[in-house]
């Protein structure tokens, strides 16, 4: 897999029927290794170990419904009360980041109300601090740590 513009992790490979699998600490489980999957196990990994978010605050793929459609955020964190505090919307580094990436993640912060957003393909990441007074984000240099967000 690529390099990704995100510090290097020591991850669990393994090949499974003529593919690669990686070991999602969240799940726990073994995900085929996709290029988007890479994406989402190095952020994963960015927010427990450089944000110092705990674990038990993540959650990967999550479901939520929209317009009766059902759908999945790539990685949402939770504030200690239990309420969404981050989005992650990952692409595949190969997938440039357009204005339909961030009307997704808009999409499912109308349902979330999330106070962070964060979208990447490994290569960019934009941060962005929902302001709900104005109905518009912000984008930042990055996202506070876990210890300043709580």
């Amino acid at each position: 897999m690529q390099p990704l513009n995100l510090p290097t992790y020591t991850f669990k490979i393994k090949s499974k029927e003529n593919n690669y699998a990686i070991f999602d600490i969240i799940r726990k489980k073994y995900m085929v290794l996709t290029p988007e999957e890479w994406v989402r196990q190095h952020i994963v990994h960015y927010l427990i170990e450089e944000k110092k978010y705990p674990i038990s605050l993540i959650a990967v793929e999550k479901k939520l419904t929209i317009n009766n459609l059902t759908k999945r955020t790539d990685v949402l964190v939770f504030n200690t009360l239990g309420l969404p505090e981050i989005i992650v919307e990952c692409k595949a580094p190969s997938v440039k980041i357009t204005q339909a990436t961030f009307d997704q993640i808009a999409r499912y912060n109308l349902k979330l109300k999330a106070n962070y957003l964060i979208v990447t393909n490994g290569l960019t990441h934009y941060f962005c601090k929902m302001d709900l007074e104005n109905e518009c984000y912000v984008f930042l240099e990055n996202i506070p740590n876990y210890a300043n967000n709580s």
